[in-house]
């Protein structure tokens, strides 16, 4: 069983968490004039990066909060943890 660390709660089972997709997405700036098109790629379109990945995760079975994570897409491996809003680390 694999620890993720929650920054509130500190390190707990992965079964207590859910993935939210890649981190720092930035909602447009001016939804109403985004196509059909500019809309489907901002909802569907993610990077899917082999190595070093921010993403989201949620504690979904703890705290319920939400945070970002590094972790390595070949290994599985987590690298750190930062609650949103916080400066991303260096993914390299």
């Amino acid at each position: 069983m694999q620890l993720i660390e929650c920054p509130w709660c500190g390190p707990r089972e992965e079964t207590e968490f859910h993935y939210g997709g890649q981190a720092h997405v930035a909602y447009p700036a001016d939804p109403d004039a985004l196509s059909d098109e500019d809309w489907a790629h901002y909802v569907f379109f993610r990077s899917n990066t082999k190595g070093r990945f921010a993403e989201r995760w949620s504690h979904s079975a703890g705290c319920r909060r939400w945070f970002n994570a590094v972790r390595d897409t070949a290994t599985y491996q987590f690298h750190s943890f930062y609650r949103v809003g916080e400066q991303r680390p260096a993914t390299s």
